[in-house]
């Protein structure tokens, strides 16, 4: 069956693709990438100013979108320009403060691009386990303060404000979602450090160090908004992956059209077209598991839970082929600089690894199937 976008959506990703490739080339994202900052906030307002960000949120939290599908057309395009900006950070922490319901000023300043947000839950042990917190908060002063380290935090030096993770109920390493907070922090607050570093991928991330900094909660029952909010960072990410699935493929078919190699195209031999059908197959598979993760989105916990990890293990598999195979077709100009295709490729290793690799996935997908068989069964 053949998936389409609804024809709103449809003119959201035409116009965000139109702008991108008018105004956000692979020359500017390298500059962009590469400049002290790391992102561009004058194309972050650009695109606020066409509705790029309002279209992650709901009308109720003061934008016109916020569904899985809506979310997937916005970052579809992105991936298909490499876009460096934090829109990850700001699309999982607006959607909690959304869901909090208590600080419309600030989404509002989001949604016209004059803030940035950015999540922060995983931490340097954690290994992508949710319940892995060992960052504290205690009330204090009439308020609450957090100490602790977050690590790999997308885009963390642009953000104005940061959404932290912090249990309520005792210290150390804990593995249950009992006693977790949701926190907001600002980026100038007593006592906090942004240790900032390039990615590989050619973005940016830093690891926060929090040590007695001051905050304001969000939700003290915080466990659920982090699943939800991890469930709706993986529908972006598959779906910018999808995007940059396609633009590899579709290079890699140009340069098999046009390279030669004894006289002909190297497409006329038969290894190849093989190589390359498996390739488009495979990403289809991957747009597959991309829909159905969007589509689960408001729905129930354990499909959405199960939705994400089917999908980000898809996507996660796929990409690595996708990448290597693009690579490999090539040929040695497959790995230089100034060739986009091997920035594609860095940036979708990147997003295996983002929000849980293919091993936590495949292994969280089996155990929630179980958690549904076992509770089924009971009287």
């Amino acid at each position: 069956m053949e998936f389409k976008h609804s024809e709103d959506r449809q003119m959201l990703a035409n116009t965000l693709g139109r702008y991108l490739s008018d105004h956000y080339d692979f020359q500017t994202r390298v500059q962009i990438a590469t400049s002290d900052a790391g992102w561009s906030r004058d194309r972050w307002m650009a695109l606020a100013e066409l509705g790029i960000v309002g279209a992650l949120f709901d009308d109720q939290s003061g934008g016109f979108g916020g569904s899985g599908f809506d979310i997937a057309a916005v970052f579809e395009q992105l991936g298909r320009a490499l876009v460096v900006e934090p829109y990850l950070g700001t699309l999982m922490a607006g959607r909690v403060i959304a869901r909090a319901a208590q600080h419309q000023d600030l989404l509002d300043q989001v949604i016209a691009g004059s803030k940035v947000l950015a999540f922060a839950h995983e931490e340097p042990r954690s290994h992508y386990d949710l319940a892995a917190v060992t960052t504290h908060a205690e009330e204090a002063n009439g308020g609450w303060v957090v100490t602790g380290t977050k690590a790999v935090v997308p885009q963390l030096a642009a953000a104005d404000h940061i959404l932290v993770s912090a249990r309520t109920q005792g210290q150390g390493v804990a593995d249950d979602a009992v006693g977790m907070a949701l926190l907001l922090v600002d980026k100038g607050a007593k006592g906090l450090d942004v240790r900032r570093y390039p990615l590989l991928d050619g973005g940016c991330g830093g690891d926060l160090i929090l040590n007695a900094t001051p905050a304001l909660l969000i939700a003290e029952d915080g466990y659920p908004l982090i699943e939800e909010a991890v469930a709706t960072g993986i529908v972006a990410l598959t779906w910018e992956a999808v995007g940059i699935m396609d633009e590899l493929l579709a290079s890699t078919l140009e340069y098999l059209r046009t390279r030669k190699q004894f006289g002909v195209p190297i497409g006329k031999f038969q290894a190849l077209q093989h190589r390359i059908a498996t390739v488009a197959l495979e990403v289809e598979q991957a747009r597959s598991a991309a829909i159905n993760v969007a589509a689960a989105l408001g729905g129930e916990r354990r499909q959405r839970e199960r939705s994400a990890s089917a999908a980000k293990f898809t996507v996660g598999r796929v990409g690595t082929l996708t990448a290597e195979e693009a690579i490999q077709m090539h040929g040695g100009i497959g790995m230089t600089w100034e060739l986009p295709l091997s920035h594609f490729a860095k940036r979708l290793v990147m997003i295996g690894h983002q929000l849980g690799d293919e091993d936590h996935h495949i292994a969280r997908y089996i155990s929630l199937g179980r958690e549904t068989d076992t509770r089924s069964t009971e009287p």
